[in-house]
């Protein structure tokens, strides 16, 4: 199956059918028409097995639900001549027996070589870093180590699952860093809902990493483990889910409006989503020199006046956005804006809701698995660039973020080193791009090369 295909139908359930069909014209047409008419979605095709009368051939299919696909399933085994030889669930034969693993990075074949990294060659090396500690990331694995830790409470689009569902995704993302970056990665459940354990946890364990990345923690609680935990241990703290979303987003406006010739002053901004996405999608923003923004949560745009619904964050964000005191829910804070950027819910924002926008408007639609609103009906209603989180992902922005930040031996990520990345990913994306492809290793390289020319050490 291509990355392509995964991606797009990613929301789907994903299974492979190996089924023997008659070699004779026709025979794999009937099996996608009635494909179509169940409503599934034909993925690739590989010829698996030939014979004088038969073909033998794996079949990636795409299922709205488990019930769709059984009843498919059943139409069609009941083809004449037709046999369904094997049923696999393609997602889940990826991730079986886990997508990581520690491995040694030094040959261990002879006697000499195993007295040198083990006893008793290994002493010299403690005597050095216990007389000069500050060469442990150098002489030790911790210098390209970074934790990825979650208690599984808010992962990806499916909420609260736990940490032992949330381990896949610490898992990819493991991978991810590792084949983009080179970075090594160590995935961390911790098992609590309470700050102070999660901060607690990862203070002791702190002293074994360079960087240690949150991730999938819901709001408000990320932003107080984030607060803490940095200023208790002597490493950077990032939290992907804000600033590595914060930074790919702020790339994307900074290349759309470029194209569109928009005035970054002059450019007024809705942001649907006020949890941890939300909140440093607004942050960097600002920063960067957006002034015209407005935050909307499920009950609509927060500003000063707002009494219900409110917290610190909200009432923090509310004096330094929403100028104009817009009230009202999402679908009247919408109307004549330029860029609608959501970190929300599915399918919240309607083509009359586009329609209503100013002329040309950004849509980016950003909530997983499933979109704010789905591009192609944005485009339909008018806007000129909209994008969905397959496109513009922080897979983007944190594999770059984390490099420099190890290369520089940086003890915060700041915001410079963020904005440096997000003007990078501007840069790098190609003249019909609105960000560069994700696939490409310099990519990570040359962003990595960004942060870590602004870091002050």
């Amino acid at each position: 199956m291509t990355a392509e295909g995964m991606e797009k139908y990613a929301y789907k359930l994903v299974k492979k059918i190996r089924i023997r069909i008659h070699d004779v014209p026709g025979a794999l047409g009937k099996v996608a028409l009635e494909l179509g008419k169940h409503g599934a979605m034909l993925g690739d095709i590989t010829k698996v097995h030939v014979t004088t009368q038969y073909i033998v051939r794996d079949i990636i299919i795409f299922f709205d639900s488990k019930e769709q696909f059984e009843e498919t399933l059943q139409a069609i085994s009941e083809f004449k001549g037709y046999k369904i030889l094997s049923v696999e669930d393609e997602v889940l034969t990826i991730h079986e027996g886990g997508k990581v693993a520690m491995t040694p990075t030094v040959r261990m074949e002879t006697l000499s070589e195993l007295r040198m990294i083990y006893t008793p060659g290994v002493a010299q090396v403690c005597r050095y870093i216990e007389e000069h500690p500050e060469s442990a990331p150098q002489f030790t694995s911790i210098g390209n180590t970074v934790c990825i830790a979650t208690n599984g409470s808010a992962i990806l689009g499916l909420g609260n699952i736990g940490v032992l569902a949330g381990m896949p995704v610490m898992e990819g993302k493991s991978v991810i860093l590792y084949k983009m970056a080179g970075v090594s990665c160590v995935p961390l459940l911790i098992d609590s809902d309470r700050a102070e354990v999660i901060v607690d946890t990862l203070e002791a364990l702190s002293k074994t990493f360079s960087v240690i990345m949150i991730e999938d923690i819901a709001a408000p609680l990320c932003f107080e483990v984030e607060k803490k935990l940095q200023e208790r241990v002597d490493i950077p703290v990032f939290h992907d889910d804000q600033h590595g979303t914060a930074t790919v987003i702020l790339a994307t406006v900074i290349k759309t409006i470029q194209d569109l010739g928009k005035q970054k002053k002059k450019v007024r901004i809705v942001i649907s989503g006020a949890g941890a996405a939300g909140m440093a999608t607004c942050r960097m923003l600002r920063e960067y020199g957006f002034r015209n923004i407005v935050v909307c949560d499920r009950q609509g745009a927060i500003s000063l006046t707002r009494k219900d619904h409110m917290n610190i964050y909200k009432e923090e964000i509310a004096k330094t956005t929403n100028e104009e005191n817009e009230t009202g829910p999402l679908g009247e804070v919408i109307k004549g804006k330029d860029i609608f950027i959501g970190v929300s819910s599915p399918l919240i924002v309607t083509q009359d809701m586009v329609r209503s926008m100013n002329k040309n408007p950004i849509v980016l639609a950003l909530a997983n698995p499933v979109p704010e609103i789905w591009p192609h009906e944005a485009l339909e209603a008018g806007a000129a660039v909209a994008l969905d989180g397959r496109t513009v992902n922080n897979c983007l922005a944190f594999p770059g973020i984390i490099r420099g930040t190890l290369d520089a031996r940086a003890s915060r990520i700041t915001y410079p080193m963020k904005i440096a990345a997000a003007e990078a990913i501007a840069e790098l994306a190609g003249k019909r791009e609105e960000v560069p492809n994700f696939m490409n290793p310099a990519i990570h390289r040359r962003i990595a090369e960004a942060v870590k020319s602004v870091v002050i050490l």
